[in-house]
């Protein structure tokens, strides 16, 4: 039976966690406002603000809950971390304060499934524990996500493999410990079984981050921009680099997306019920023209819209996550790209009157209404592009669709009418009956 009901112990769970980031993290993002603050593990002011919080996390069990107990989690199933992320989407913040940032979720996964004993004691232990950041290291400038046209090349030299190349947008990699990097080994495969992944130390000589861009609320003048321009030039790594096995770097970094997807999506609701909080706030606070904005129709019809708006995005995302919980690996995948779908588009369209309610005071730094909407056009992009994700979207759902069987459309109405003479001409033929037939 599909139950989203919440138990009282967890309800207790989810009821400290929305005090604790609304009085405890959400100071965080006014201290500590650049994109890459949460991943920068040099500034020492932030770090001994957010360690003491971190260790509040752990004490109520709520550390790193998507993950299982063997590596530090409550192993919580996908409904449960919807719940928690909703409150977690509230803050740029909390994800780092309660251990489940990206992309270092995603990439702890992927160490914890495909990594040597080495790799996890050096890497995966630290980074579960929250001392370092890692970045995966996959887009490229010509071929943006779209793995059929990479170019970036491992090539195997005696006991070490050899990367060279370039990658685009590899987030956080000016702070990282190491990266995650696919790359091709075998251009003569089949397009999803070219490439391969490795794991490659960030002070491992030949990486060249040439710029981190800036996007659109980071300014290139001070150097804000968290997403870099890397040329690798001849990177050596070891053998055991390689994660998974050779050509298995698609399905690896499946392996990590599609979570990673459903999480945005469930943090964007809670960001949006901020907003909407906001919205509300603003129309029964402000008048014009005589009477409260909450009074004019276009205002109730914004509040209105947006409700109903988040309310069925929410619905989608719990579904999406019982499915995942419920139903075998990859049954998903629809909901999922659904998910992708919806969540740049109801992040854009709810902070967007959000704004517009709050006027000029909405475009500015004075409020996070602006910050929010210049994030949405990234959420379109992250994880794959809208548009790949709603042509998924349509295979799936065209998968057991079949065509019409003759010249005209199954629900053509004059054979249909012709059927349902013969199906009732017992009744329609007898003259004792009364009553008009419109045939």
């Amino acid at each position: 039976m599909l139950d989203f009901s919440i138990e009282p112990e967890f309800q207790a769970k989810l009821d400290w966690a929305a005090a604790f980031v609304r009085e405890e993290v959400e100071p965080l993002d006014l201290l500590f406002p650049h994109g890459g603050d949460p991943y920068d593990t040099r500034n020492e002011k932030a770090r001994a603000i957010l360690k003491p919080l971190q260790d509040q996390v752990r004490a109520q069990g709520l550390w790193a809950c998507h993950l299982g107990a063997e590596l530090g989690g409550a192993g919580y199933g996908q409904v449960k971390l919807a719940y928690l992320n909703e409150i977690l989407g509230r803050s740029y913040w909390a994800p780092t304060v309660f251990g489940t940032a990206a992309p270092d979720t995603g990439n702890a996964e992927i160490l914890a499934m495909f990594g040597t004993d080495e790799q996890k004691a050096r890497y995966l232990r630290p980074l579960l524990d929250g001392d370092i950041v890692s970045t995966f290291s996959m887009t490229e400038p010509q071929a943006g996500a779209d793995p059929k046209e990479f170019v970036c090349r491992a090539r195997r030299e005696g006991d070490e493999w050899v990367i060279d190349g370039e990658k685009w947008f590899s987030s956080n990699a000016r702070y990282a410990a190491f990266l995650i990097v696919m790359a091709v080994t075998d251009p003569e495969a089949a397009p999803h079984a070219r490439m391969s992944m490795f794991i490659v130390p960030a002070e491992t000589p030949g990486i060249e981050i040439k710029r981190n861009v800036g996007t659109m609320d980071e300014r290139d003048s001070l150097d804000e921009g968290i997403h870099a321009y890397i040329r690798y030039d001849r990177v050596r790594v070891p053998l055991d680099a390689m994660l998974g096995g050779p050509g298995e770097g698609f399905k690896v970094a499946q392996a990590r997306l599609g979570g990673g997807r459903v999480h945005h999506a469930m943090r964007t609701v809670g960001k949006c019920t901020r907003a909407f909080d906001m919205m509300c706030e603003r129309a029964l606070s402000r008048r014009t023209q005589g009477t409260l904005l909450a009074e004019k129709q276009a205002v109730q019809q914004f509040i209105a819209d947006s409700w109903v708006e988040l309310q069925q995005f929410r619905l989608l995302v719990l579904h999406t996550a019982w499915i995942i919980d419920t139903q075998p690996h990859g049954a998903a995948r629809t909901q999922i790209a659904m998910c992708k779908v919806q969540t740049a588009k109801v992040l854009h369209d709810v902070v967007q009157r959000a704004l517009h309610l709050h006027g000029s005071l909405g475009t500015t730094n004075e409020l996070p209404l602006a910050k929010w909407w210049m994030a949405a056009p990234n959420l379109a992009l992250a994880d794959g592009p809208t548009e790949v994700h709603r042509t998924t979207i349509a295979k799936q759902l065209l998968k057991n669709r079949r065509p019409a069987d003759g010249l005209f459309p199954s629900e053509h109405i004059p054979p249909r009418l012709e059927a349902a003479r013969k199906r009732y001409a017992h009744i329609l033929d007898d003259e004792s009956l009364s009553g008009r037939v419109d045939a």
